[in-house]
């Protein structure tokens, strides 16, 4: 990975970050978030300096905006960027890392804190943010480890055409699933999941008649549910589920920014009467399948197989509004942020 872009003539002096100023009240505004410009320390020996290039946004940072991110202080996420200046033998100029000190132009780590690139012809490097990242270690975790996809089952996706979805739907195609129903908010993302993101089946959400439309396009029921909204979404998956069906639950991002406490399904003792499993996870507690991530997806994404649905918003300024329009749906595919 071999960076295109021409090595500082001079050593940027101030670093521009952006810090949480306010917890937000329901959906969180703009006017949370503040860009801060300060100097950049001295670096010091066993460390380098890393100029960022491709900042995540995710689901999971609305709610570390409630308690888990400090008040006016740097902000953390994953992103990949290019070593410029390094006072340890580890890590050397040019190298691209992978580190969790986002929300910044310039970060200042250890060897420990990253993990260098290797390059790979014909895999791009925002991959590792995407389908080679967590957002696809993620899929893959949910359906071969929690959910256990068997060939020749048929799979719903909340969010399909969120990272996570894009991800999942591609994965599970290649493992045999036999259907693969999705939900988006609009038809024009909807189309793009069929025509090149494996889902079989796609529809567009209406508030109230979520069970209605998915029993109507799959009647015979699904095996597995891959649930990243939660609310009205899991309340359809349980009553479609077939008896021993299982549930990943990976995210909630239709209550994240609620204002009054979620209410559990109406049909949660179904779980009971259909013998049905569901699972949560973090994928940070499975690191370590990384290697056999990449194994499986990058020989797919040299030949094609696989897509890499990225939707990549141009600017560090921009990176705010970024992951306002992810909250909101705007997105088609992993949301990523990049200055070049």
């Amino acid at each position: 990975m071999k960076s295109k872009l021409a090595h500082q003539t001079t050593e940027p002096r101030h670093n521009v970050l952006v810090h949480l100023v306010s917890r937000p009240q329901g959906e969180p505004l703009s006017s949370n978030f503040r860009f801060v410009e300060s100097p950049l320390p001295t670096l010091d020996e066993g460390v380098a300096l890393v100029e960022n290039i491709h900042f995540s946004v995710d689901p999971y940072m609305r709610e570390c905006m409630d308690g888990d991110w400090a008040l006016n202080a740097p902000l953390e996420g994953r992103t990949i960027g290019r070593v410029i200046r390094s006072n340890t033998p580890e890590l050397h100029v040019g190298d691209w890392v992978f580190h969790r000190q986002g929300w910044r132009t310039y970060a200042q780590v250890v060897p420990d804190d990253v993990r260098i690139l290797e390059p790979v012809a014909g895999v791009p490097v925002t991959a590792w943010l995407s389908i080679l990242g967590g957002t696809g270690l993620t899929a893959w975790v949910a359906l071969t480890k929690i959910i256990r996809l068997k060939a020749g089952e048929s799979l719903y996706i909340s969010a399909a055409a969120g990272g996570v979805g894009t991800a999942a739907a591609q994965f599970a195609t290649l493992l045999g699933a036999k259907r693969i129903v999705g939900s988006t908010r609009d038809a024009r993302k909807a189309q793009i999941l069929q025509e090149r993101l494996g889902y079989t089946d796609t529809f567009v959400y209406q508030k109230g008649r979520v069970i209605a439309q998915l029993a109507e396009i799959i009647p015979d029921g699904i095996d597995v549910y891959l649930d990243n909204v939660g609310g009205e979404q899991l309340e359809a998956a349980i009553n479609s589920l077939k008896e021993y069906g299982r549930v990943a639950m990976i995210g909630a991002v239709a209550q994240y920014s609620s204002l009054t406490p979620p209410a559990a399904p109406y049909n949660l003792f179904d779980v009971v009467g259909k013998s049905l499993t569901l699972q949560g996870f973090l994928v940070s507690h499975y690191k370590h399948l990384q290697p056999e991530l990449e194994n499986f997806i990058i020989p797919h994404i040299r030949s094609g197989k696989i897509v890499l649905e990225e939707d990549i918003t141009r600017g560090f300024n921009n990176i705010v509004d970024a992951f306002l329009s992810m909250l909101k749906g705007g997105n088609m595919g992993k949301a990523i942020v990049s200055v070049v």
